[in-house]
């Protein structure tokens, strides 16, 4: 075995096999960072290059990609509170309010510093856990593995909001969602209205998009404002060193995170969506100050990152000796094992050892190699946390509709995207946590699947005495009553948070929200009732606990509504103040601005309307002269082209004007360039 483990060093670097581990870190670099992209596009970009490879450097290429797109995500994350990656949700919580008090330099560097560790870490315990893991992962059958869907739900729904039974409500709302379109029994479609975009889920990446990155930058575009809400020259602290200094300070947490997330990872279907929720749940509950989380604590971003990255190490585990993929990125390396003609199993345990280990050195060196990199470059990245809000926006939001644009090249995907962009506007005024609801979308499929295995294979409820799941139903006890308990003490004692998800109070807007969940719930049961038993079982074991949880709140935001209608003094006088708070009046033109580029983009194109969009927003909102909006514009036009047309070769929406006007169009003048 220790002749194989070096003798895997040896062939990682050599070449051409390090060159191509290289050429993966810097590709992947750069999908990580691009919200809407992400390590699978990466791979499955990269697979058809590597049919004709031998298998390291085949396996250098793809794994030094995948391995670092959990690092630089963390840039959307840090600069933009957009999850990167499904691996970054819980980095937003602290890692986006860090950046507005002029510290993002410093939450990169201890996020590149703990993912740099636990990328290695994870790694190395693949190299020993390989002969080992096999009895821990026969253990996680469908009933461990439903309930490890709900700790994941119950620890994010109370821990990413002021509110633990507001978190609950959007755990469970977000799983009601996830059951729209095609059952995972019977071929019925669910809650689709007839829409053929629906009938096969509600995609994941415009739902992000929307409910994220468009609020948080309507919030640049309304007050102008840099992402930094401290200038530059004020800010104390906050440098990359200093970051570097906190992941050392915080070691034993990064390495009890980076434990979490190798061994979670190795769960096959669940680990990476649910690890970062873990580990962050882990250093709420194991600090003694509690009370900066959400507002800008360094810990709560060592904790994720350190998790996530080691994630990608353990979900190879089950991968390689089993045949079982632990993620959706393992089940494509899955698919690049069988085209280099080897077999998951023993042979990978010992006459391929050496393969294996190739692999594990893979994943160390990528590491190490985007941490150097990332702390150079983030320096420059930093720097745009103090630039004007209007020069950012235009640019994320061409990034925001083509990353929604990537899920499925339907129409549907701009549509949601900016519904969804709607829905997180009113849930951040309300006061409602939007973590919990992506991460449901994320496990729904997962869990209904073994909900339902579950019920059959015991025949009922029997599988709800399992030691292991009697062990993690008391964890997600324990969890909620930590979290309640917190909040508790900080309402009593006066520190509830001001900032951070889910910390707004305005009743005006959560009031009306909660009804509308309320009657969701009560269609989505009473809707559910034509469909057959396996069809109906988990809808209705859904919308059960989400009307209990609903109308707690909804007790709770009407006895909040009654109080700020007797402050008033009025109706009229009640909903002119919660606009103003709200700055509805803005947010209308700002959601206006896109729905016009909407329209506009079915009558010219994506190609045109962008562009014309960017410059139009920074000349009539944003005050610029002519030259810097076509400046802007151009550039904005070339990457559309450059990139996502001619590198991606994106399916792109049929316009109006392309019916027509390519037949008008010279022949030395080619169509791609606009259409």
């Amino acid at each position: 075995m220790i002749e194989a483990f070096f003798e895997g060093l040896l062939l990682t670097f050599q070449w051409p096999a390090i060159g191509f581990l290289m050429l993966g870190v810097l590709i992947g670099i750069w999908l990580g960072a691009v919200p809407g992209l992400g390590g699978i596009i990466g791979l499955v970009l990269l697979l058809p290059f590597t049919f004709n490879m031998e298998p390291v450097p085949a396996f250098a290429l793809l794994l030094g990609m995948y391995a670092v797109t959990t690092t630089s995500d963390t840039i959307a994350s840090v600069m933009l509170g957009i999850p990167g990656t499904a691996a970054s949700q819980a980095t937003i919580l602290d890692g986006y309010p860090l950046a507005q008090k002029g510290h993002a330099a410093r939450a990169f560097g201890a996020a590149f510093t703990v993912s740099a560790f636990g990328g290695v870490f994870g790694a190395l315990i693949l190299a020993v856990s390989l002969p080992l893991i096999l009895p821990i992962i026969l253990a996680f059958n469908s009933p461990e593995l439903f309930m490890l869907g709900v700790l994941g739900l119950a620890m994010v729904g109370s821990l990413s909001g002021g509110s633990v039974v507001k978190g609950l409500t959007v755990a469970v709302f977000g799983l009601l969602l996830s059951t729209v379109g095609y059952a995972e029994t019977i071929a019925i479609p669910r809650f689709y209205f007839g829409a053929d975009y629906l009938i096969d889920n509600l995609p994941l990446i415009p739902v992000v998009l929307g409910l994220f990155a468009l609020p948080e930058l309507m919030e640049l575009a309304i007050r102008n404002v840099s992402i930094s809400r401290v200038p530059k020259d004020q800010t104390e602290g906050g440098g990359m060193v200093e970051g570097i200094k906190d992941a050392f300070r915080h070691w034993w947490l990064a390495l009890r995170c980076a434990v979490i997330g190798t061994y979670v990872g190795m769960l096959p279907g669940l680990g990476a969506a649910i690890v970062d929720w873990v580990a962050y749940g882990h250093a709420v509950q194991s600090a003694k100050d509690k009370s900066q989380f959400g507002q800008g604590d360094i810990r709560g971003v060592i904790a994720p990152e350190a998790a996530n990255n080691a994630t990608k190490g353990g979900s190879l585990v089950p991968t390689v000796a089993f045949g079982i993929p632990g993620s959706l990125g393992a089940a494509i390396l899955l698919g690049a094992l069988l085209i280099q003609g080897l077999k998951p199993g023993p042979d990978m345990l010992t006459s391929e050892l050496h393969v294996t280990f190739s692999m594990v050195w893979a994943i160390v060196v990528a590491n190490i190699v985007v941490a150097g990199l990332l702390m150079i470059w983030s320096k420059q990245v930093a720097k745009v946390a103090f630039l004007p809000g209007h020069l950012i926006v235009p640019g994320v939001v061409l990034f925001i509709f083509m990353g929604a644009w990537l899920g499925g090249a339907s129409i549907g995907d701009w549509i949601s995207c900016i519904t969804m962009g709607i829905v997180g506007f009113i849930m951040k005024r309300g006061g409602w946590p939007r973590p919990p609801l992506i991460l449901a979308l994320i496990l729904g499929s997962i869990m209904e699947n073994a909900f339902q295995i579950s019920m059959r294979a015991h025949d009922g409820a029997g599988w709800l005495g399992r030691p292991i799941v009697l062990i993690i139903a008391a964890l997600i006890l324990l969890t909620v009553i930590l979290a309640a308990r917190g909040i508790f003490r900080s309402k009593k004692s006066g520190d509830t948070p001001q900032a951070g998800e889910g910390a707004e109070r305005n009743p005006v807007i959560s009031t009306p929200f909660t009804v509308i969940i309320i009657a969701l719930f009560a269609w989505a049961l009473f809707d559910s009732q034509q469909w057959p038993d396996s069809v109906r079982l988990f809808p209705e074991t859904i919308a059960v606990p989400g009307l209990i949880f609903s109308a707690v709140v909804l007790f709770y935001d009407g006895r909040a509504l009654a109080a700020v209608l007797r402050t008033a003094g009025g109706v009229g006088a009640a909903l002119a103040e919660a606009s103003e708070k709200a700055v509805f009046p803005r947010a209308a033109m700002y959601f206006g601005y896109l729905i016009a580029m909407f329209f506009i983009m079915l009558v010219i194109g994506q190609k045109l309307a962008i562009p014309l969009f960017i410059g139009a927003y920074l000349m009539r909102w944003g005050g610029y002269n002519w030259r810097v909006a076509g400046g802007y514009a151009l550039g904005g036009w070339v990457l559309l082209v450059g990139f996502y047309d001619r590198i991606m070769h994106l399916f792109w929406h049929p316009s109006w004007l392309a019916s027509w006007l390519p037949e008008l169009l010279p022949e030395w003048l080619p169509e791609w360039l606009f259409f």
